[in-house]
């Protein structure tokens, strides 16, 4: 019989054997092969988590909590499909969210009254759930380019009962131009190749993938960090997240930026607790990357879990002409 993941393209699974530790190769393989489950967390500007699985569970859904956030759920016994028929999903009391994808939010740390820039937000999953984090309280601004992403980013926030969000419509590349060093804290979620998320019974979650893919993203990606950089403040935090597994658009992105922004920034640990991770790769081809790359994390595909890069960066400097800087 043939293994499901053999669907997924050659030059794919190659690289695979490169990027993932030996011992954990059969694990991500057999996370290729299937759907996983639907996952969401509670809208605590709506609804405490405890008392949303009360009224859950009183409509027959089945969850099971996380046990790195209290505010997150596996759904057992109900397809998406399914649960957006509750009047609870169109209220916005919850999210149907991966859970690898609010780690960022959750690494980020956005406190209440801070100012906060999600440099490509739509269509909103962690725009929302940092604005839940921050009690609606403070600013966030989130940017996106696509006039119809945003028009999706516009129905989130106004479903789930956010207020502290002013919309940007724009190239984020250039939005530092327009907010120099003005937040406190940063989330670049850049568009990727999205080899996390690839499923091998669905052709459609990796028709597109190439590695000239890859390359012409990693452009991009550099260049919505260091703009996101840019519009932090000194002494502020910066969270690059990829749902994929190439290293050209997660490492190798982040040596990027420290080779560019020598004295600007560095990395910050990351501890996640009650989580499986590994540390960001040290090469990869003929790169040899520097040193606190290590410092990163990726997050491997599993059963529950999509494939995720993260890195934490503080500001350490001004990075911008005097000219525009804020007085």
């Amino acid at each position: 019989m043939k293994q499901v993941w053999r669907n997924l393209p050659e030059k794919f699974l190659e690289r695979l054997d490169v990027i993932i530790p030996s011992e954990k190769r059969e694990v991500v393989l057999q996370a290729f092969s299937q759907k996983r489950p639907t996952t969401l967390r509670a809208n605590t500007l709506k609804i405490q988590a405890l008392q949303l699985l009360e009224e859950l569970k009183s409509l027959n859904v089945e969850l099971q909590p996380i046990p790195w956030w209290e505010n997150a759920f596996i759904v057992k016994n109900m397809s998406l499909r399914e649960l957006t028929e509750f009047d609870l999903y169109r209220q916005g009391f919850f999210y149907v969210q991966s859970l690898s994808s609010m780690l960022p939010p959750l690494i980020l740390d956005p406190k209440p009254g801070e100012k906060v820039l999600d440099i490509t937000a739509a269509p909103g999953s962690k725009t929302t759930q940092m604005a839940a984090l921050m009690e609606n309280r403070g600013e966030i601004v989130a940017n996106d380019n696509s006039p119809i992403r945003v028009l999706k980013l516009e129905a989130n926030i106004k479903i789930q009962g956010v207020t502290n969000v002013k919309i940007e419509r724009g190239a984020g590349q250039t939005l530092w131009t327009r907010y120099p060093e003005y937040f406190d804290k940063a989330l670049v979620d850049v568009p990727c190749s999205m080899e996390g998320r690839m499923c091998a019974t669905e052709s459609k979650s990796y028709e597109h993938w190439s590695t000239q893919k890859i390359k012409e993203l990693t452009q991009r990606q550099r260049f919505l960090l260091r703009a996101a950089i840019s519009a932090t403040k000194p002494g502020g935090s910066i969270v690059y997240s990829t749902c994929t597994l190439a290293p050209e658009e997660n490492e190798g992105v982040i040596d990027w930026i420290l080779k560019k922004e020598k004295s600007v920034v560095d990395v910050e640990p990351i501890n996640l607790e009650k989580l499986e991770y590994f540390s960001g790769m040290m090469n990869w081809s003929a790169r040899v990357y520097d040193s606190r790359v290590k410092l990163t994390l990726r997050i491997l595909p599993s059963m529950t879990m999509e494939g995720f890069y993260i890195a934490k960066l503080r500001k350490l400097n001004s990075n911008v002409p005097i000219s525009f800087r804020h007085t």
